[in-house]
C-alpha cells in the first residue's frame, strides 16, 4: 500500500481534528485523479476509521504512552492514531509493516527522537492488542459505552435517558458501521430499471432502495461521479431517508413550492422531479456559495422550474405570505442522524449548541408557516434523531398555531414499518431502518 495514502490520511485527519474541516471536503481536496482507486479507498478507510473510533484509539494510546496525551504534538498524534487503527482493526496489514511506515512518517513530520517514541508505543499496542481493558461495564456503564463505541459521554447519557440502554448500544454500534452510497434516479431523464441496467453493465453492484421509489444503493461506488450517467444528470447522490421528504410531500404538477433552506439542493430537485418539472419552486438559502451548488445540480439534472434566491429563513418575506401550495422547512439541525456518514459530527456538537439550534429551528418554522395557503402543505424535516428538535418542536408549533394540523401519509410509506405515518410524521433510525437518522412531519393549513 502506498505510503502516500498514509501521508494524505494524516494530513486530512490533522485538518479535521485540528482545524474543524469536514472529512468529505478534506478528502476531496487532498486526493486527485492521479491516485489509484486502491489508494483512495485506503485513505478513506484510515480517515473514517480513526474519526469513528477516536475515543477508543486515544484510550489505547494513553495506556501505552509514557508521554502525557496532551503533550503529544498534533501530527504525531495522527501518526499514532492511524497506526493504532491499523493494528486493531485491519487484519490484512502486518503489524510490523504498520510500525515501520509509522516510524518513517514520524521521521518526516517531527523532530529527531520522536520516531523512537512512535515505535515504542505501537510495538506495545501490537503485543497487547488482545488484552486491552475497557472501563468496568457494571460500575460505569456510560464510560464503558463511550470508550467502546467512541461516542461522547453527554450523548450516551442523553440517549440512555431517551431510548434506554439496549437501543443506545445498538445505535452507537450502527453509527460506527460504514454506510453504502445511495443515489436518486432522475426520473425526468431515465427510469430506475434502465439506470440500474446501464450502471450494472459498467460493473457497479446495485440494488433498489426499500422505501424510496427513486433510490438505488451502490455497493462499490468508487468514481461513480465520473460516469456519463452522472454527468448527463441521470442521477443525484442522496441518502434514502432524505429522498423520503419529497415522496412524503407528494407535490402536484403546477404547484408553487418554497424551500426555505434548500442547499445543496437534493430535496429541492427531487420535489421538481415529483412535479414533473412543471410549476414553480423558490429555493432559498442564507449563503450565496451554497446556492451555487443548488444551481449546478439544477442545471446538471435538466430542471428549469427552480429559482434560487439568497434569503435568511428567519426573516419574513411579506410578498410570499399565503402564496405557497407547499413549503419545505429542511431545518438546520444537530445532524446527529448522520454520524455514520460524517463521524466528526459527534465530536463537534455540545448540549449547549443543541439548545441554540432548537430556537433557530422554531423561528424558521414559525416564519415559513406564514407562506402556506389555506389547504396548503407545510413539511418540516431534520437529519437528527433528537426529539427536542423533532416531534417536541412540532407539538409546540401546533399548540401555538391552531390553523395547522398533522396529516397522515400512510399511502406514501409502508405503515407497517413506520407506524406513525397515519399520525403525520415519521422517525427514522440508522439501527432500525438502515438509513440516516431523520425526522419528517407533514402538516396542512386548515
Amino acid at each position: 500500500m502506498s505510503k502516500n495514502a498514509r501521508e494524505i490520511a494524516i494530513k486530512v485527519l490533522n485538518e479535521v481534528n485540528g482545524k474543524g474541516a469536514y472529512s468529505n471536503v478534506s478528502i476531496r481536496r487532498n486526493t486527485d485523479n492521479t491516485m489509484s482507486t486502491l489508494d483512495e479507498r485506503f485513505v478513506r478507510e484510515l480517515v473514517y476509521g480513526v474519526i469513528e473510533n477516536k475515543l477508543y484509539i486515544d484510550w489505547i494510546i494513553k495506556k501505552f504512552s509514557k508521554v502525557k496525551f496532551k503533550k503529544i504534538a498534533p501530527m504525531v498524534k495522527e501518526i499514532l492514531r492511524i497506526g493504532v487503527y491499523q493494528i486493531i482493526y485491519l487484519e490484512k496489514t502486518p503489524d510490523s509493516a504498520v510500525v515501520n511506515e509509522s516510524v518513517k512518517l514520524a521521521k518526516r513530520y517531527s523532530h529527531k527522537g520522536v520516531h523512537g517514541f512512535v515505535n515504542g508505543v505501537l510495538r506495545s499496542v501490537s503485543r497487547n492488542k488482545d488484552n486491552i481493558e475497557l472501563p468496568n461495564k457494571e460500575k460505569n456503564l456510560v464510560s464503558y459505552l463511550s470508550i467502546k463505541y467512541s461516542h461522547p459521554e453527554w450523548l450516551i447519557e442523553r440517549w440512555i435517558d431517551e431510548y434506554g440502554v439496549c437501543f443506545t448500544e445498538e445505535l452507537c454500534n450502527t453509527n460506527n458501521e460504514k454506510p453504502l452510497l445511495n443515489i436518486r434516479v432522475n426520473t425526468l431523464k431515465i427510469n430506475r430499471e434502465e439506470l440500474v441496467k446501464r450502471l450494472s453493465e459498467q460493473g457497479f453492484e446495485l440494488e433498489k432502495t426499500t422505501y424510496s421509489n427513486d433510490g438505488i444503493i451502490v455497493k462499490n461506488p468508487v468514481r461513480i461521479t465520473e460516469t456519463e450517467e452522472f454527468k448527463k444528470g441521470y442521477f443525484h447522490i442522496q441518502d434514502e431517508s432524505s429522498m423520503l421528504v419529497a415522496q412524503i410531500m407528494n407535490p402536484t404538477e403546477g404547484s408553487i413550492v418554497i424551500d426555505v433552506c434548500s442547499a445543496p439542493g437534493g430535496k429541492t430537485t427531487h420535489i421538481a422531479q415529483q412535479m414533473n418539472n412543471n410549476g414553480k419552486i423558490i429555493a432559498r438559502d442564507i449563503y450565496k456559495h451554497k446556492l451555487k451548488l443548488v444551481q449546478e445540480n439544477v442545471e446538471r439534472l435538466g430542471i428549469n422550474i427552480i429559482k434560487t434566491e439568497v434569503f435568511n429563513a428567519t426573516d419574513i418575506d411579506e410578498e410570499l405570505i399565503e402564496k405557497a401550495d407547499y413549503c419545505l422547512v429542511d431545518a438546520p439541525c444537530s445532524g446527529l442522524g448522520l454520524i455514520r456518514r460524517k463521524p466528526e459530527i459527534k465530536w463537534n456538537k455540545t448540549e449547549e449548541k443543541l439548545n441554540e439550534i432548537i430556537d433557530l429551528q422554531y423561528k424558521i418554522l414559525q416564519t415559513s408557516s406564514k407562506y402556506v395557503k389555506s389547504d396548503g402543505i407545510l413539511v418540516y424535516s431534520t437529519c437528527t434523531i433528537e426529539k427536542e428538535e423533532n416531534i417536541e418542536l412540532i407539538k409546540r408549533f401546533l399548540q401555538e398555531n391552531k390553523e395547522f394540523k398533522l396529516v397522515g401519509f400512510n399511502e406514501l410509506l409502508d405503515e407497517e414499518i413506520f407506524e406513525t405515518t397515519k399520525q403525520g410524521f415519521v422517525e427514522i433510525y440508522p439501527n432500525i431502518h438502515g438509513m440516516d437518522g431523520f425526522f419528517i412531519a407533514k402538516m396542512a393549513r386548515i
